[in-house]
């Protein structure tokens, strides 16, 4: 069980940088000198950077330390969005309306954030028609174009045609 930091008697140094609650610097101290000063504060010697040479410690209350990291990495989680990547089909021999209808539905995902795969799946003599298919990717890309940009072009993964859409940064 590894811990993040160090605290008290865990600490395994001869002499430490040790920097007061306060935040003012105390100097180079030996490890019992350090922690009787943080038993005089009733506080906890914790090792902030053990890679520096002597390794530095502060005198702090270590659960208050650890309550105030887990509330700062709550909130970068809030901030942070997370782009999911949604499906949809399409056939080879698809009607011009049922395109208009999954485009309005690709525009939707793409006015959210979210990134759309495009698929067009070739099913038996459907491979003979590859250059339809093509054709209804690009009249697809043609009506997302105003949401959405194509980040990923048109390119076969087995029987599949795949295409990927990103929604469109506005670069002024």
């Amino acid at each position: 069980m590894s811990k993040e930091n160090q605290i008290n008697e865990e600490i395994r140094d001869k002499e430490v940088r040790v920097i007061d609650s306060d935040g003012t610097q105390v100097g180079i101290v030996s490890l019992n000198e350090a922690l009787d000063l943080a038993a005089e504060r009733k506080l906890d010697l914790v090792k902030i950077a053990p890679k520096a040479k002597p390794p530095v410690c502060k005198i702090l209350d270590y659960g208050k330390y650890r309550y105030e990291l887990q509330k700062k990495e709550k909130e970068a989680r809030k901030k942070q969005k997370t782009m999911q990547v949604k499906e949809i089909r399409l056939s080879t021999f698809i009607e011009e309306h049922d395109v208009e209808v999954k485009a309005k539905n690709a525009a939707k995902f793409l006015k959210a954030g979210d990134k759309v795969k495009v698929s067009l799946r070739f099913r038996g003599r459907e491979r003979d028609y590859t250059s339809k298919g093509m054709d209804v990717m690009k009249r697809f890309a043609e009506v997302v174009a105003e949401t959405g940009e194509i980040e990923k072009k048109p390119s076969f993964e087995g029987r599949s045609l795949i295409m990927i859409l990103a929604p469109k940064t506005d670069k002024k």
